[in-house]
């Protein structure tokens, strides 16, 4: 039987490039994505994935959209959850609102959060599984004028760090992958200057690209990282060390 993987975020970006490293492997996807129909309509057609349209911040609406992708797929639990989908917001702090922050929070962390939390209960039960969670390299290093953004991906550290331990004797595995610069729809936001100044920081002297985090996604989520559980795969030319 084919194995199972559930994506957030999936109709552009990291996302989709995960979509079509999944597909091509031979694995049974499943996306969810919020408002790209366009979008998400090209990423199944191509892969042959199936798209879900979900804003993973309303929990009763992501609970039913987990549970009918396991069961489209007929899937007693999904072999691997990707938690990709987030958002950036730039500014200085001191201007940050309160709608801003709720957005971020609801978003990158909590969406993560109850994703995992959803897909957990079949996947401890079957003794197998793994999770990927996607941060950044801002989660690391901390960046200003990104600093909600970063205190969002950090905390998603802290979340994988703790539920790796917490889930590792039930034979489920959580990582996390911290992406550098990518050329994504939230890179392209950066004026060119902006972009040309990051890349002169990275030591492999580029930018990066979609499939270069898919890759390191699909090394976490299958057989071969089954000995890696609770930790960070950066994955930024060496822009975080």
């Amino acid at each position: 039987m084919k194995k199972t993987v559930l994506i957030t975020g999936g109709s552009r970006g990291i996302g989709a490039a995960s979509v079509k490293k999944f597909s091509e492997e031979g694995w049974q996807v499943a996306f969810l994505y919020k408002e790209q129909d366009d979008a998400a309509r090209a990423v199944a057609e191509e892969t042959g994935a199936l798209p879900i349209k979900c804003d993973i911040t309303d929990r009763d609406l992501l609970r039913e959209s987990i549970k009918a992708a396991r069961v489209y797929f007929g899937a007693v639990s999904f072999d691997a959850v990707v938690c990709n989908a987030g958002i950036s917001i730039s500014g200085l702090f001191t201007d940050l609102s309160d709608e801003e922050w709720e957005q971020l929070l609801k978003t990158n962390l909590e969406g993560a959060m109850y994703t995992a939390k959803f897909a957990l209960p079949e996947m401890i039960r079957e003794s197998r599984g793994s999770i990927v969670l996607v941060s950044s390299m801002w989660g690391e290093t901390g960046g200003s004028y990104e600093v909600a953004y970063s205190t969002t991906k950090a905390a998603l550290i802290g979340f994988g760090k703790s539920l790796a331990k917490e889930v590792g004797p039930s034979g489920v595995r959580v990582n996390v992958v911290a992406p550098g610069v990518i050329e994504t729809d939230m890179c392209r936001a950066y004026d060119s200057e902006v972009i040309d100044g990051l890349i002169e920081e990275v030591p492999l002297g580029r930018i990066g690209y979609g499939d270069d985090i898919a890759s390191a996604i699909y090394f976490l989520a299958g057989e071969e990282a089954s000995y890696v559980t609770g930790q960070v795969l950066g994955v930024s030319g060496g822009f975080c060390i």
